[in-house]
């Protein structure tokens, strides 16, 4: 079921409330009145960025045992602080971070590339130990065709660029898109 913008608000608030708190050493509570959305056990990303639109973190989970709540929690605070690309943030960073929210459907193997449609599909592509996922957002703010897709998506996953084409597993999945102005 699609998200209210309030859940989507207090989703984006959690994120940066544990970034917060984690900067501090301090422990997430559980906010009151929690919808039934917000407790339904699903995937998400959080992509940070700066102002001027340069990624500063991005982790995420194709499942979760946890709630949506406790996940965005969760992953807020691994995209600050262990995205290995990036050093952790730091406190004075803050007001130069905005926060995105991918909320995810569950993955759907394909077998034939013709199932792809870039601005709706996000990838995550497998060949043997390699792995490697792109947002649906990616494709389209980077003006990829599909081929480019799933290019750069076996090339995030440390694969030769054609790798796709031949013994590949590929699996797409939509998302709920929404950030901080």
């Amino acid at each position: 079921m699609p998200l209210s913008s309030d859940e989507k608000k207090l989703l984006l608030e959690i994120a940066r409330d544990s970034i917060i708190l984690a900067l501090r050493n301090e422990s997430f509570a559980k906010p009151e009145n929690i919808s039934e959305n917000l407790k339904n056990k699903q995937g998400a990303f959080v992509s940070l960025h700066t102002k001027d639109d340069w990624l500063r973190g991005c982790i995420g989970t194709f499942t979760s045992d946890n709630p949506l709540y406790k996940t965005i929690s969760e992953i807020a605070e691994a995209a600050a602080f262990k995205d290995p690309r990036f050093p952790p943030v730091q406190l004075k960073e803050l007001d130069n971070i905005k926060i995105e929210i991918s909320v995810i459907s569950p993955l759907k193997k394909i077998s034939s590339i013709d199932e792809i449609k870039v601005g709706r599909d996000g990838l995550y592509i497998i060949k043997g130990f390699n792995r490697g996922v792109l947002l649906p957002q990616v494709a389209t703010s980077e003006g990829w065709n599909k081929i480019e897709f799933l290019e750069h998506t076996c090339l995030k996953a440390g694969l030769p660029i054609n790798a796709y084409k031949t013994g590949a597993d590929i699996y797409t999945f939509t998302a709920e898109i929404f950030g901080e102005e």
